[in-house]
């Protein structure tokens, strides 16, 4: 996972890091991200071709029923089908834990994932100019959300991915993995 994450952080915009995190720091954070959420990887012949996670959107309390979603694809898996699986995973498993919007926050200049998000039905909800500063120029970000549940939703908090039901998520994955 960290070899796809490193060329974004070292070659482009797409992430805001300037330095790529180590193997130890990625894996450490992933690991912290896991005990909350769900940290999806798609593999073909035994090769991680891709990978998506959610995570907190935002740290107050009220917030609990928001997530946001992040998506990672090899640079050469791109525009395979991946990318969708991923995230429909990611979509399918947070409204079983009952979260009710989730957010995707993209550098404007990345609109290959601007228009993969659209077409998955995120819609922009905010444009930020000039929010990061990255080779050498200001960078806008485009914020982007999708309703997964109603109002109702709130009746109980989510869960965190761990107590998720087992045969659900199974389920989901297993769809997730004969799509294509």
């Amino acid at each position: 996972m960290q070899k796809i994450y490193a060329p974004y952080v070292e070659k482009t915009t797409v992430s805001f890091e300037y330095a790529a995190p180590s193997v130890a720091e990625f894996s450490a954070r992933m690991r912290g991200i896991a005990r909350k959420y769900p940290v999806l990887v798609c593999e073909e012949a035994g090769e991680i071709v891709g990978y998506a996670y959610t995570a907190d959107a935002f740290e107050r309390a009220a917030y609990a029923w928001c997530a946001e979603l992040s998506v990672y694809l090899g640079r050469d898996r791109r525009g395979k089908g991946y990318g969708r699986r991923l995230v429909t995973a990611a979509e399918e498993i947070l409204r079983l834990l009952g979260y009710r919007k989730l957010y995707s926050l993209i550098t404007e200049e990345n609109a290959a994932s601007v228009r993969f998000h659209l077409s998955m039905g995120y819609h922009e909800v905010a444009r930020f100019p000039e929010q990061g500063y990255k080779a050498g120029r200001w960078l806008a970000v485009v914020w982007l959300e999708k309703e997964l549940r109603g109002r109702e939703v709130c009746a109980r908090m989510p869960l965190f991915f761990p107590k998720a039901d087992d045969k659900a998520v199974r389920d989901i994955l297993s769809r997730a993995s004969e799509e294509r």
